[in-house]
Formats: C-alpha cells, structure tokens, sequence
C-alpha cells in the first residue's frame, strides 16, 4: 500500500498527528483502558506485595512502611522452615488447601458432566431443570455461603434436623463448623457453588458435538457407554481442560467460603491457605511475611498453570 500523502499546506506536525489519530492506531487507543486498569488493580500490586515480602513489615512499621528494614528473603526462609511453627503450619494449610481444591475441582466436574448429559436429551420439563441447575452459580457468593452457615449450624440448622429428628441417621446432632467435619463443610459448600459453572460450559460442548457421530456409532452397535467413551469425552475433552483450569485456580484462590463461614478463626481442618495469609498479614500484623507467602502461592500457581496448558495444550488448534 502507498503511502498517504500529504494534503497541499499541512504542517509536518499536523501529518504526524493525523498518522497517530488514523484508523491504524484506533485497536490500540481502545485497549488503553483495559490495560491502564489491569496495571491498576492487578500488575501494580502484584508488583507492590513482591517489594513488601523482602521487608521486616510488621505493626512497629505500620505507620511508616518506609522504614520497615529490609531483610532480603528472610520471610520467605521462615516461611518455607517446615520444623518451624510458622513454616509447619503453612506446610498444613497448603495440604489442606491441596486436598479441598482436588475435591471441589473433581466433584464440579463430575456433578457438571452428568447434569450436562443429563439436560442435553430430549425429555419433558428438561427446560427447568437447566433454570434449576443454574440457580447456585447466578446467587451472590455471600448469600450462598451464608445459607450454607445457617443450615449447618448444630443445634437449628436444617441439616442436623434432616438427619437426626427426620430421617434418625443420627443419635445427636454433629457440629458442622469446628473439629474435622469443617472440612467437609467447606467442600460441600465450595462444590455447592462451582459445579454449575462446569455444567454451564460442558452443557455447550455438548451441544456442538454432531449427532451424525451418534447415529453411526449405533449403527456399528456402540453401546451408550462405549458412545461416551469414544465419542462424547474427546469431543468435550477441551472445555474441560479450561474447566478444570479455572476451578483450580478459582478454588485455590478461594477466600470468601472459608472467610464467611469461620470467620478469622478457622478450624484447623479448614485452615486454607488464602485465609491463612490473610490473618498473617492483617491479623498478626506481619505484612511481610504475609507478603512472602502471597508470592510463594503467586509462583506455584504459575508453575502449576503453565504446566498443564503445555501437558495438554489448553487453547492450541489441535484442541479446539
């Protein structure tokens, strides 16, 4: 393409800026916003909790942060010291936040995938039953989170009426938000709320797969399951890896559940690990340390990321 010349009289100032002003530039002047907000909420943070772990930033430096000492990686040597209390009781939190995401991500995808075949047959009513599915997903978190805390509580929540007074599974009401069931507590209620998305997405994949696949394959004899394995898992096979993805570092990430439902005080059992650096930081008051501990989470959750998309090449062409 030639290049546009410039008009009889104009300025070389005035061509410069008419370049910069042209269609070509237009793209790139309406991503400014979205990239001067990441850096805002996002980079810029990020970048600041990296600076504040190498220093010794705790309550005698809340009302001067510039004079908080720097201490290099100290924090983050504290931190990894698996005999040390902080460094053990980080190790526990990030085994239980291994475990309860594992949980969560496997039962979203299950519970997603059967809800999804479930919905995409044809059957009277199955128009509810979508509306039904998606009722936890479209609920704000707090209120989601705060019905699951009134139902579990001991003495008047509805799940120790069900299984003791209704059904008598039980002799006497269990406690649902201390000891070892705050575990599973939390799962459920963790699952409760994140299994519609992946019903949500694997529910599109499925209806994009052709029925033509289905019809020969019945033709050839397959039977329902045989036509699951080798037809309707490799076809939703890349939804699911995004799926999986997503929950994972969702659920990792997770601080609303166990906030709302344990307060600053969670059980040992529901010690997650957002939560445990959060009362590091603006409990204790060590925002240093608690720095350090959002980096370490930071690096392994890109470690982990990068990864699985190169594993199973999440996003490629050869998957879409």
């Amino acid at each position: 393409m030639s290049e546009r010349k410039s008009e009889p009289g104009a300025t070389p100032a005035v061509g410069r800026r008419r370049r910069w002003l042209g269609p070509q530039m237009f793209p790139y002047l309406l991503l400014v916003p979205a990239v001067v907000f990441e850096l805002l909420i996002h980079i810029v943070p990020m970048v600041f909790g990296v600076v504040i772990s190498f220093l010794k930033l705790t309550a005698l430096y809340i009302r001067n942060w510039s004079q908080a000492p720097f201490v290099g990686f100290e924090n983050f040597r504290i931190g990894l010291e698996p005999r040390g209390a902080i460094g053990s009781a980080l190790v526990h939190s990030f085994l239980i936040t291994l475990a309860y995401t594992m949980l969560v991500v496997a039962g979203s995808w299950v519970f997603g995938v059967a809800a999804a075949l479930l919905v995409n047959s044809e059957f009277r009513g199955r128009g509810w039953f979508r509306t039904l599915f998606l009722i936890p997903y479209t609920l704000p978190i707090y209120v989601a989170v705060i019905a699951w805390e009134f139902m579990l509580q001991q003495n008047t929540g509805s799940i120790n009426t069900l299984l003791v007074d209704d059904l008598h599974i039980l002799k006497n009401p269990p406690f649902w938000l201390i000891g070892g069931k705050a575990f599973w507590s939390l799962v459920m209620t963790a699952l409760w709320r994140s299994w519609p998305f992946a019903f949500l997405l694997i529910l599109a994949a499925l209806q994009n797969i052709p029925q033509d696949l289905y019809e020969a394959a019945a033709v050839d004899g397959a039977s329902k399951w045989r036509q699951f394995r080798s037809i309707t898992l490799p076809q939703i096979r890349p939804v699911s890896a995004v799926v999986v993805l997503v929950l994972f570092l969702w659920t990792f990430n997770d601080f609303n559940t166990p906030y709302i439902l344990f307060g600053q005080s969670p059980p040992a059992a529901a010690d997650l690990l957002s939560l445990h650096i959060y009362i590091n930081s603006f409990v204790d008051l060590n925002f240093g340390l608690g720095a350090a501990m959002s980096t370490l989470l930071l690096l392994f959750l890109f470690i982990v990321s990068v990864v699985y998309v190169r594993l199973l090449r999440v996003g490629s062409e050869e998957n879409a």
